[in-house]
């Protein structure tokens, strides 16, 4: 078996709140390179929710991957071809959320337990689109943290036809952790990622958990196929600055107001079509991260942009605010 090209090279996560068409719209400023994911989807949401609303986007975000939630192998197919139908580039199912509320409906990384049911959701969907159906995981969950099982359920998946394995390299708590202090216990575990490359070289292996650098990212590529990281680029978009550049060959250097002026320039075409302000203005509040006036940036959009009727003139009014001479030079 030989896999296509990699796009899966470098990626931003699929997180929560965050990783809407907006946040997506402005990592896409910053590298038109890297893989980009939405937020999870139930798969009842996809069929029975306002499709425009959860799952359109703009062009300009491909390579563009849909992630699914769910546990049912028909409703996960139906969804997946209707991600297939909207555009997407691939699916993408969520095998490691530990939040009660996904534990509630019995999927995320509860299914981790559950290879079989697991294998038959993935045949499905994969039986059911054209696209690449990829699978996101812990290394175990709970009392399964073992490299055995990890390795079994890894040759069960790829049975069904899975080739490309996201490992968020930490195991899951169900019980005991909230999702937030689950991300940082227990201990991240690299080398079973490395491992798994290893063992399984004809599949690709993208790591995920705690990577905050393209310098991280590029010592991790020398064991594995991917990395994909996730809250660093949040908290600074231009975590991904030299990404194009150093990953992809391409010569691009974006600057800071030049990301800045575009996203106002969406932002008012959103505005007109009836997105809240405040849907955009709350994703660019770390543009200007550790820059000089950064802090007054964000301060500027946190008071202001979420007021009741403001508009995208309070975006142009903060720039004008932080766009001191020697960030001009550095945009022009």
């Amino acid at each position: 078996m030989s896999l296509s090209p990699n796009p899966h090279l470098l990626s931003v996560a699929p997180m929560m709140d965050w990783t809407d068409r907006h946040f997506r719209y402005l990592v896409r400023q910053v590298s038109r390179g890297v893989l980009l994911y939405t937020e999870m989807v139930t798969d009842r949401a996809v069929l029975h929710g306002n499709r425009p609303r959860l799952l359109g986007f703009d062009p300009l975000e491909h390579p563009v991957a849909l992630q699914l939630g769910g546990c049912d192998p028909a409703l996960l197919a139906q969804a997946a071809r209707v991600g297939e139908e909207w555009g997407y580039d691939e699916v993408n199912l969520n095998l490691g959320c530990p939040s009660e509320r996904v534990q509630g409906g019995g999927f995320g990384a509860c299914l981790m337990k559950e290879p079989d049911l697991v294998a038959e959701c993935l045949a499905a969907m994969r039986e059911a689109v054209g696209v690449p159906v990829t699978a996101k995981h812990r290394l175990g969950v709970d009392e399964l943290e073992d490299y055995g099982y990890l390795a079994r359920w890894v040759e069960k998946l790829a049975g069904v036809g899975v080739e490309v394995f996201i490992v968020h390299a930490r195991k899951a708590w169900l019980k005991g952790l909230s999702p937030k202090e689950n991300r940082e216990i227990p201990e991240l575990r690299y080398g079973w990622v490395y491992r798994l490359k290893q063992d399984f070289p004809h599949l690709r292996f993208v790591l995920n958990g705690g990577v905050r650098t393209l310098d991280e990212a590029a010592a991790h590529l020398a064991h594995v196929d991917g990395v994909m990281l996730g809250r660093a680029v949040y908290d600074d978009p231009f975590v991904l600055e030299h990404a194009d550049a150093r990953f992809y060959g391409l010569e691009r250097q974006p600057a800071r107001l030049e990301v800045a002026r575009a996203m106002i320039r969406y932002t008012e075409a959103q505005v007109e079509q009836g997105v809240p302000l405040w849907a955009v203005a709350r994703h660019l509040l770390n543009l200007f991260k550790n820059q000089r006036r950064g802090k007054l940036w964000r301060r500027l959009l946190s008071e202001r942009a979420n007021r009741a009727g403001a508009t995208p003139e309070v975006l142009w009014e903060a720039l004008e605010h932080i766009a001191a001479p020697e960030l001009e030079a550095a945009a022009g």
